[in-house]
């Protein structure tokens, strides 16, 4: 496994870091997906220990090379607009989740801006017509976003995790808040009834 301390760090480990914090709101699917792995959760504290080993290091290379060093190659780069910022993208496909890729956004000198699950690119994410149709770990913080517009950003209750507030069917099927962990949605609770 590659979460060994006599390993490499590679991309195995670094999926186990994820799941640990999805293993917050969906342990069941967490545990699933490390069996997937053929991990244990012994290997799982090891994979997140070295991995804020390396986050915290002193001799830390910056977020992008750290990426890099774990992931190896993107398997794309692309530039983007964001507002008036210029920044790279850089995606790498992880095998747990086949139809998407894990993006971090660079600025030019290099800093991380965000780094999150999105559907890979010319793939179709679900069908999401209404609140009943997000399920944990099937659409991304963009996905929702487009199909729930407009969307109020709310603060995550870690570095991790993102927020989105939404109603459904213009507040007649009430209103709801969206989690995600990682950009992935993790869980949706109804926060006001649907309209009478």
């Amino acid at each position: 496994m590659t979460a060994t301390a006599s390993g490499a760090f590679g991309r195995d480990a670094f999926q186990l870091v994820l799941l640990r914090r999805m293993a917050d709101f969906c342990p069941d699917l967490a545990d699933q997906a490390r069996g997937r792995l053929g991990a244990s959760l012994a290997d799982q504290r090891e994979a997140n220990k070295r991995w804020q080993a390396m986050v915290r290091s002193p001799r830390s290379r910056g977020a992008l090379a750290r990426y890099r060093s774990v992931l190896g190659p993107a398997e794309r780069t692309e530039p983007r607009t964001i507002g008036d910022l210029s920044c790279e993208a850089h995606l790498w496909p992880l095998s747990l989740w086949p139809s998407l890729r894990f993006e971090v956004l660079a600025a030019p000198d290099g800093a991380v801006w965000n780094e999150w699950l999105v559907r890979a690119p010319g793939l179709p994410g679900p069908v999401l017509a209404g609140p009943a149709d997000l399920r944990p770990w099937e659409a991304t913080v963009d996905e929702v976003a487009r199909a729930f517009a407009p969307v109020r950003p709310m603060e995550g209750t870690a570095p991790t995790r993102w927020r989105l507030a939404f109603t459904g069917a213009g507040g007649a099927d009430g209103a709801y808040v969206a989690e995600f962990t990682y950009g992935l949605l993790q869980r949706v609770e109804r926060t006001a009834p649907p309209h009478p």
